[in-house]
Order: structure tokens, then C-alpha cells, then sequence
């Protein structure tokens, strides 16, 4: 699939974003992936993209979706589901750990996946939020670190940030769904974090060991076709994407 065809296929959303819709995760979504047949050509986009991860829609009617990063395939993760169930509004999602249930209540999209599912990483706590704010971007070390804080404890309310600290191209995640779920998982309660430069993370344990992840999403850029589920005004001005236009909303 050349430039010209990808821009009919390819949303980006910003995931995980605040009450006045800034920040949040970037997310590219390829809504038909048919001109993606194979995980060469998926990673490869994926690459060109440099999004913390794209997500190819492989059956928009059933929810079946594949997640890569720059570096591999996924079998789960929590951004690129918050933002694909937004997009194509169903029940349910399929990936290659199981069936993750979504739901939307106006403001925030919501699905409900199991800790397991998440690759391990290093939960560190800090005293303070404002020695989380004060680490370099990555942290000395290897493998994947989120460092959180309190902020407010009996409010449930943290500050995070997390650093893949792989050698890849994404030296900071602004907003990790996945990570989430983990430190949800480990205390045993709903949090409200803050990570990265302000995106919003709500989180909630579910009673059979499963943890439900929650956010906003926006539009941040449309395919030259409406996707499905999208309702209301499109975006003014909606203008078509490029491959170029989508790396350029990283910078």
C-alpha cells in the first residue's frame, strides 16, 4: 500500500488525554489492515509511523485487532485498546491474549483485561511525585521502568512516568495503559494517575482478578474516510494524512 492509499485507512488518536483533551498517548490506527497481509509489512509500518505503538484492524465488525510497536508484536496492551474500542465503539475486542471487554460512558472508554496479560515490568515507587518529575529521560538501567508517587494517597491518586528503556526509538511513554493495570493489580485499588507531561489514566480492580483501564480519547488526525463509530461533526479542518503528517504530530 502506497502513501496515497494509507491515507485513507490510517487515524491517529490521542489516547489517555486530560479533562481539556491535551496530551494523551499518540495512537495510529490502520482501520482497514488488508494492505498489511503479514507482520513484515505491519512492523515495517509501524517503523515509519514511530508511534509507541499502531494497531491493525483486521475485522471492524467483530473487534479483531493485531499491536505492534516499533520493535514487535504485542499480545496486549492498554493504550491501543482504550483507543481502538473508542474508534470502533464495540463490546468487545479480540487480540492475541483473548477477549478484552470495552465499554464508553460518555466521557471515559473502558476495557477490562487481566494482569497477566501484561509483559513484567519494574514498579518503583519514590517518595515524592516531585522526585519522579526530577528523573532523566530514560533512567539509568535496562527493561521497562514506571516510577510512580503518591499524590495524594487516600485519593487514590499517583504520578507516574514510564521509560521502555529498550534502545529504541520511544524513550518515554507519555501515557501506559498497561503499566497501569500492573500497579492496580499490585495495591489492590482504583487510582486516578497522572503520567507524562499530563496524560489521565483511571483504573479500577475488578472482583474475578480482572482490572478495568479507562480514559479519553481524541482525533488527533482522521483518515480521509469518516471510521466507523465516530459520531457527531468531523473535526474542523479534516484534513487527509500522510505518513509524513503523522510523524510530524510527534514533534
Amino acid at each position: 500500500m502506497n502513501e496515497r492509499d494509507l491515507r485513507h485507512v490510517l487515524d491517529v488518536l490521542n489516547v489517555f488525554c486530560d479533562a481539556d483533551g491535551r496530551h494523551g498517548n499518540p495512537l495510529g490506527v490502520v482501520r482497514d489492515a488488508r494492505g498489511y497481509p503479514d507482520e513484515a509489512s505491519r512492523q515495517k509500518l509501524t517503523n515509519e509511523l514511530g508511534f509507541s505503538e499502531t494497531v491493525f484492524v483486521d475485522d471492524p465488525e467483530r473487534g479483531a485487532v493485531d499491536i505492534h510497536t516499533p520493535g514487535q508484536r504485542l499480545p496486549f496492551a492498554g493504550h491501543p485498546l482504550v483507543g481502538v474500542a473508542w474508534l470502533l465503539d464495540l463490546p468487545e475486542l479480540y487480540v492475541q491474549a483473548g477477549p478484552v471487554w470495552a465499554r464508553g460512558d460518555g466521557e471515559f472508554t473502558w476495557i477490562t483485561a487481566r494482569a497477566e496479560w501484561v509483559p513484567p515490568r519494574l514498579l518503583q515507587r519514590y517518595a515524592t511525585p516531585a522526585e519522579v518529575d526530577a528523573l532523566p529521560a530514560p533512567p539509568p538501567g535496562e527493561g521497562w521502568l514506571y516510577a510512580w508517587a503518591w499524590e495524594d494517597e487516600a485519593a487514590g491518586r499517583v504520578r507516574a512516568r514510564g521509560f521502555p528503556r529498550r534502545g529504541g526509538p520511544i524513550v518515554e511513554d507519555e501515557a501506559t495503559g498497561g503499566a497501569a493495570l500492573l500497579l492496580t493489580d499490585l495495591l489492590g485499588r482504583a487510582l486516578n494517575i497522572t503520567q507524562g507531561r499530563g496524560s489521565q489514566i483511571l483504573t479500577a480492580p475488578g472482583p474475578d482478578g480482572t482490572v478495568e483501564i479507562g480514559g479519553r480519547v481524541r482525533l488527533a488526525s482522521p483518515a480521509a474516510v469518516p471510521a466507523r463509530g465516530i459520531e457527531g461533526p468531523a473535526p474542523v479542518p479534516a484534513r487527509r494524512l500522510s505518513v509524513a503528517d503523522a510523524l510530524r504530530l510527534m514533534s
